[in-house]
């Protein structure tokens, strides 16, 4: 399976009379994007506005981010989603590098939205202040979820993928700055050479905890929760196969934007016939009881033994009851004779004194962790806001509480609610200092 990317950098984004890329400058037709977003009869408002790397601007709730992109040939984008269902994963797809549309509530936030801050310490927290962000800040008629906890939020979540299409189409006839090409051969068909390398496996573990559809991941349109351990050519996963779901506190998401530009897979990929015999990824899930946690951890390890693996990379999309599940997985391979290394965040309270996992294990040995939750954060005010405030202390926000937000502006919160601040993908920039 052979997969082209081809890469649009993205300099500058202005509005003008059509939409179109040119010389590192995309131009959007905002009244022509905004009918886009309109298909859907539960969006009543909406508008884009554009975010950029060191503005003064606070954007929150943030309940999704999606890369421009389009398909030139192979398949659809978000197969089994917004478009019919089909294989994806080989063939061309175009991108727009370097931008990144942010699906924004006007007013109403909930448990599972974040916040991004564009400059200041925050914009320290999360990758996505290093993009240019066409921020799609939008209210729907969704009564029934507006003052839940936990949402949906389909119609903003589905309007980000529509326009991030569009606008990934005015590149879909232009000739790439850049083009990666990501090729994984059968098993069968690897040389000599390639197969005397250790075998490692990727295991990606995708939030799924709701028994109600509508809040897990999607893989090809499939809820997470009804999915048994599949194993997938990495390519499927870089192509847009993986939509992200709507449960868990924002810092702890891996929004769709990662799950297409995943690092740890694009690093394995790298390495791949020079270091490693990559042998794909298994795509399993997180459960909520007992028997199902242990029915998923057999099918990884009986997955990983049946191709052969010598060690693998174990990826936890949240904290809490998963860390039962990242924790089970890695005791069942590590029985098979497989050498594993977890990715995952912590939650050890804001003094980091708190048991950094739920379930630990002395076979759990090592272990990259992705940041603590807990850990508090004192913002000062933004000039902008792109979206509503209010939203972080008054709907659930993770990492918020009644008085998070102060009269003049500045917040405090925790780490919790910055979104995808810790995410278990590869695609942060935060690292580890022993002192």
């Amino acid at each position: 399976m052979k997969l082209e990317i081809g890469n649009f950098y993205v300099q500058d984004i202005v509005f003008g009379e059509k939409t179109f890329f040119q010389n590192g400058v995309l131009t959007i037709n905002k009244e022509e994007a905004l009918k886009v977003v309109l298909e859907d009869d539960n969006i009543i408002s909406a508008d884009l506005v554009i975010a950029k790397k060191g503005d003064p601007i606070r954007i929150t709730p943030v309940k999704e981010a999606v890369e421009p992109r389009c398909k030139v040939s192979g398949g659809v984008m978000f197969p089994g989603v917004t478009n019919k269902l089909m294989p994806v994963g080989k063939g061309r797809t175009h991108v727009l590098k370097e931008s990144c549309v942010l699906a924004v509530g006007e007013h109403w936030g909930g448990f599972q939205d974040g916040l991004i801050d564009m400059s200041g310490p925050g914009a320290k927290q999360t990758i996505f202040s290093e993009l240019l962000n066409i921020c799609l800040v939008a209210n729907t008629n969704e009564e029934f979820e507006r003052h839940e906890q936990q949402k949906k939020n389909k119609a903003l979540r589905w309007a980000a993928m529509r326009l991030a299409e569009y606008l990934g189409n005015c590149v879909k006839d232009l000739e790439p700055e850049e083009l990666e090409v990501y090729e994984n051969p059968p098993l069968d068909q690897r040389s000599k050479k390639v197969n005397q390398l250790p075998n490692v496996v990727y295991v990606l573990q995708l939030q799924s905890q709701m028994l109600e559809s509508g809040y897990n991941a999607l893989v090809y349109g499939w809820d997470a929760n009804s999915m048994l351990p599949t194993l997938m050519n990495p390519n499927e996963l870089l192509d847009g196969a993986i939509v992200s779901g709507s449960f868990m506190p924002s810092s702890s998401k891996i929004s769709t934007y990662q799950h297409a530009n995943n690092a740890t897979i694009k690093r394995l990929m790298k390495e791949h016939g020079e270091t490693i015999n990559f042998l794909g990824v298994i795509v399993s899930n997180l459960n909520v009881q007992l028997e199902e946690k242990q029915r998923s951890a057999f099918f990884v390890r009986q997955l990983a033994t049946s191709l052969g693996a010598e060690g693998a990379i174990v990826s936890e999309e949240g904290y809490g009851n998963p860390d039962s599940d990242f924790i089970l997985v890695i005791n069942e391979l590590e029985d098979a004779g497989i050498k594993v290394v977890g990715i995952t965040n912590e939650c050890t309270g804001r003094d980091g004194k708190s048991q950094s996992l739920v379930d630990l294990s002395e076979k759990a040995d090592a272990i990259v962790s992705t940041g603590n939750v807990s850990q508090y954060i004192q913002l000062e005010p933004m000039e902008v806001v792109i979206g509503e405030l209010e939203a972080l202390a008054r709907d659930g926000n993770s990492g918020g509480w009644d008085g998070s937000v102060l009269k003049e502006g500045s917040i405090q919160m925790e780490n919790n609610g910055i979104f995808c601040a810790d995410s278990s993908s590869g695609n942060h920039h935060k690292t580890v200092v022993e002192y």
